[in-house]
């Protein structure tokens, strides 16, 4: 991003951000890729929040497929969605400290997210861009010993989110950059199209996991963190909360997951195991059409959008009935969040400007698409 600031002295009067620099045409790019192929770019966009960004596309592309989830695979999403949920908040909270002038919390917060990595590495074989999530369940079941690390980690975690809380929320330099810096009204975060933690800081309830429950977030119990103030340190102290009840989510997923398959039964749509298509001449068949031409999606219009660590994100498809998707709008949520950050600069200081940009949670991957 290129930020163009208009001073009086010290004091920002107007703030223009160019953006562009990372385009890179994604939403064409998956037009001429079959719906399988696809999946891949998501991980590209908010590269902090790879599989929450899978999530969405999948949901849409099988609520286009009108396809059955099993339940053991939706538990699997939801685990590694609040994981991923997790690795967001820690590089958000972290970097933005380090933005502000504190160093040691983004040592101790990379450290945690090794941990997270190492996760993903076991379910795919991938630190970042996993493209775990597959259309009609996930690529592979859980490991051995997978079950009961993540059971460790859940017990462990919440000391470190409380030894972070130890440096940074009552420390006085800390309250005095953020307390009353970029402050956001309810009336004004929903009128600037505002979502997630930028919307709940300012005192709205609103959650997509609990307002339009997909997956199996009905059956889980957690609570949404609110603000007060709508200020950059209550923005900081949600992302905190939502790190303890992404643990609880977690926690409560692995204890009543059931078991079952990962993936939806439909042979023309999920590719056969390695040991069916060589055995079956039909699975051979399945395996090859689906590397070659992919799957046709009936003609449908559909927008699906989740609560990603950073907010709303949606994907808008269209098909006709074809192997590729006929028009994919990606809804991404720093942009929106971007075009309030004039408002929310203004009569600042110069070095609050930092402070504003780091608590926005921005990843130009998604802004630029």
């Amino acid at each position: 991003m290129r930020l163009v600031l208009e001073l009086d002295g010290e004091l920002v009067i107007n703030a223009d951000p160019h953006i562009g620099l990372l385009h890179r045409g994604t939403e064409k790019l998956i037009e001429y890729k079959t719906f399988y192929q696809a999946l891949p770019y998501f991980d590209r966009l908010d590269y902090v929040s790879m599989m929450q960004q899978e999530h969405s596309y999948c949901l849409g592309v099988e609520e286009l497929l009108h396809l059955f989830i099993p339940k053991r695979a939706q538990y699997i999403r939801v685990i590694f969605a609040e994981i991923t949920r997790i690795l967001n908040h820690l590089l958000a909270i972290s970097a933005h400290a380090l933005d502000v002038g504190a160093f040691t919390p983004f040592l101790w917060a990379f450290e945690e997210r090794e941990k997270l990595f190492e996760f993903y590495e076991r379910v795919s074989g991938a630190r970042m861009h996993a493209a775990y999530f597959r259309i009609g369940g996930v690529a592979s079941d859980f490991s051995f010993g997978l079950i009961s690390d993540l059971l460790l980690f859940c017990q462990t975690f919440n000391s470190r989110i409380n030894e972070l809380e130890e440096l940074l929320t009552n420390n006085r330099v800390w309250q005095q950059r953020l307390i009353q810096v970029g402050v956001l009204k309810k009336k004004n975060a929903m009128q600037w199209g505002f979502s997630g933690v930028m919307l709940r800081a300012s005192g709205f309830i609103w959650d997509l996991r609990k307002n339009y429950s997909y997956e199996i977030y009905k059956n889980i119990t957690f609570t949404i963190p609110v603000g007060v103030m709508g200020d950059s340190y209550d923005r900081y102290l949600i992302r905190i909360e939502e790190m303890r009840q992404s643990l609880r989510i977690i926690f409560q997923c692995l204890l009543q997951m059931p078991e079952g398959p990962i993936k939806s039964d439909d042979k023309k749509i999920n590719i056969p195991l390695r040991f069916m298509f060589k055995q079956t001449m039909e699975s051979l068949i399945h395996h090859f059409k689906l590397f070659t031409q992919g799957f046709s999606v009936p003609i449908g219009i559909n927008y699906t959008g989740i609560e990603t660590p950073k907010g709303e994100f949606g994907v808008f498809l269209i098909s006709n009935n074809s192997t590729q998707p006929y028009r994919c709008k990606i809804k991404p949520t720093g942009f929106v969040h971007l075009q309030g950050l004039s408002y929310l600069a203004k009569k600042h200081l110069l070095a609050d400007v930092v402070t504003i940009i780091g608590t926005l949670d921005l990843v130009f991957g998604e802004v630029d698409r």
